[in-house]
């Protein structure tokens, strides 16, 4: 008798009157909105309006949902198009089938509809969404616990998956919780995107190639264990072939795109708020090192001029010093051509 699992749910759907309440199509839900709203916070905190994000989500779900779905039919075509298969399944998503890979594919196409109808580099986009995705994906494996499905091999740990159903060839038993594993991995991914993200300052796509990077890694391992049918070449499952691919493609991404672009976008939406924070800091930086040089100078050709403590020349470096301190943050050619002339006309007085 076993003493400790991970029961599974007596059934994945709840009717409200004839209307299906589906546990798989809730977690899916709820993953997006969690994408949406900590994908906001980070586009806001980043100079962008807030509800851009919730408006590109708007084209790239949709696109997303569908290019999952592809993927999924695609790969395991047998299971609606062999024989005594009936086609139409192919069209019930809420029976589960939705491939990572065809929704993070079609769904950038989305994004990148919206983003550029909105005048907004998609690059900058990604990056912002990239945790959100990450955390969406840990809800939605959620899913695959509703309908019993995708678990691993079998083994007794103490959080085996007890799986009850015996319907599509399961056989009951004790499994490995795979979705339990990917979700949980998931959650790390998306900590380590922010983490890197405030530690490193990354831009220009490079935080979203990092989620994906992390994700195939535990993708690969993950696939490892899963018992359910799958394609196979040269002994490895499709989805691990899939996953060293995107992990290689991501890794590049981020070693050139750090080369040629380094640091974030100065402007990630233009006209919002905060879309000339970055510019501005960049120009101050500018400015003071001008402005102190300028400071240099003028005091420099003062303290040249003779004089006795408290006398003409020191009190003339100090008029000069003043007004170049004053046009520190302006740029250097008309600010330190007017503390030159104010040393001049010390000198000259």
């Amino acid at each position: 008798m076993e003493l400790a699992y991970i029961p599974s749910p007596s059934r994945g759907v709840l009717y409200l009157g004839p209307i299906p309440l589906r546990g798989y199509a809730f977690c899916i839900i709820i993953g997006v909105f969690i994408a949406v709203w900590l994908g906001n916070k980070r586009w806001v905190a980043r100079g962008g309006r807030s509800g851009t994000v919730a408006d590109i989500a708007v084209w790239a779900v949709p696109f997303g949902l569908v290019g999952g779905r592809l993927y999924h039919v695609i790969t395991d075509y047998e299971l609606y198009f062999s024989e005594g298969r009936d086609w139409v399944d192919a069209f019930k998503v809420w029976e589960g089938g939705l491939g990572i890979w065809g929704a993070i594919a079609l769904g950038a196409l989305g994004a990148w509809i919206g983003a550029r109808r909105r005048g907004i580099p998609m690059p900058a986009y990604a990056d912002a969404v990239a945790p959100g995705i990450a955390l969406a994906q840990a809800m939605g494996r959620w899913g695959n616990w509703f309908n019993q499905e995708l678990y691993g091999r079998e083994t007794h740990v103490p959080w085996a998956l007890h799986i009850t159903s015996s319907e599509g060839g399961r056989v009951p038993g004790y499994y490995h919780p795979t979705f339990l594993y990917e979700s949980l991995w998931c959650i790390g991914v998306a900590l380590l995107v922010i983490w890197a993200d405030r530690r490193f300052k990354m831009g220009h796509g490079r935080a979203f190639a990092l989620y994906v990077a992390a994700y195939c890694v535990g993708r690969a391992w993950i696939e490892y264990m899963r018992v359910d049918d799958a394609h196979h070449i040269l002994g490895l499952r499709l989805n691990d072939w899939t996953a060293l691919i995107v992990f290689l493609l991501a890794v590049a991404y981020i070693v050139v795109s750090a080369r040629k672009r380094p640091g974030r976008e100065a402007v990630v939406e233009p006209g919002a708020p905060g879309a000339g924070t970055a510019a501005t800091e960049a120009e101050a930086e500018a400015g003071d090192e001008d402005g102190n040089a300028a400071v240099g100078r003028a005091a420099d050709k003062a303290g040249d001029e003779p004089g006795d403590g408290e006398g003409t020349g020191a009190k003339a470096g100090d008029r000069a010093g003043d007004q170049a301190e004053d046009s520190a943050g302006e740029p250097a050619g008309p600010d330190a051509a007017a503390a030159k002339d104010e040393a001049e006309s010390a000198r000259k007085s």
